[in-house]
């Protein structure tokens, strides 16, 4: 792995079990948000999975929910209580990429409330998902612009060592778009729906292109680097 700025500064200070959680949580942990939600979506449109699928769906979207206010209550903590050893995520190559897994862990979360909250808690449930959408959207455009702008200024980056992980701060945008695209049919409001859906394509078009160029900077990675180490196969 390639040595970063942060990797200089002096280690974690020693800490009680649970304050060392705290110390230690990194966003990547919010990749667990990513998957769990986007399961319990998938799971809910199986071709014939019936009442038992849904139910199964709906539980676990409330289980994401509960875990990512426990990593959003975790990750603040961490700001909050290890401000220094918090800000060395700026200067590393790998770990400041899942900042992406935080907006696209809402995403899910917000597709839930129109897939399962609707029909639990009627329109307030689009009011909700609503409302996350424009935190999503603000959280997306911040990391999509200001993740690159740390590996242009402050990381250290090699192309033998690039993973799929550089599109996660990229494609949370696309992700919002789509978002947005699942709340419109539910407003009542031409003109909000008219906004929104401007503003989905802008967050499609701000994404995609750039996430393309990664792919094709990864793909010429593997030609001439061969397959990374097999640690690394997730990504």
């Amino acid at each position: 792995m390639t040595q970063t700025r942060s990797s200089k500064l002096t280690a974690p200070r020693q800490v009680g079990p649970w304050l060392n959680i705290i110390q230690q949580f990194t966003p990547n942990w919010f990749a667990a948000t990513m998957g769990t939600g986007i399961f319990a979506l998938d799971l809910n449109q199986l071709p014939g999975g019936g009442a038992f699928a849904h139910q199964l769906s709906t539980d676990l979207w409330l289980l994401n929910i509960g875990l990512f206010a426990l990593f959003t209550g975790l990750y603040t903590l961490r700001w909050i209580l290890f401000p220094q050893l918090a800000k060395r995520v700026f200067g590393h190559a790998v770990m400041s990429m899942f900042f992406g897994t935080i907006p696209m862990g809402l995403a899910t979360i917000i597709n839930g409330f129109v897939a399962f909250g609707l029909p639990m808690m009627g329109h307030a449930a689009i009011t909700i998902a609503l409302s996350l959408w424009w935190v999503d959207v603000v959280l997306s455009v911040i990391i999509g612009i200001g993740v690159p702008f740390l590996m242009f200024t402050r990381q250290d980056h090699v192309m033998e060592n690039m993973t799929a992980v550089w599109l996660l701060p990229v494609v949370a945008a696309e992700v919002a778009a789509v978002s947005g695209a699942q709340i419109i049919p539910h407003l009542a409001n031409p003109q909000s729906a008219m906004h929104i859906e401007v503003i989905s394509y802008a967050l499609w078009a701000f994404s995609v292109p750039v996430a393309l160029s990664i792919v094709v900077i990864l793909l010429l990675r593997l030609v001439l680097h061969r397959l990374p180490h097999s640690d690394l196969a997730p990504s």
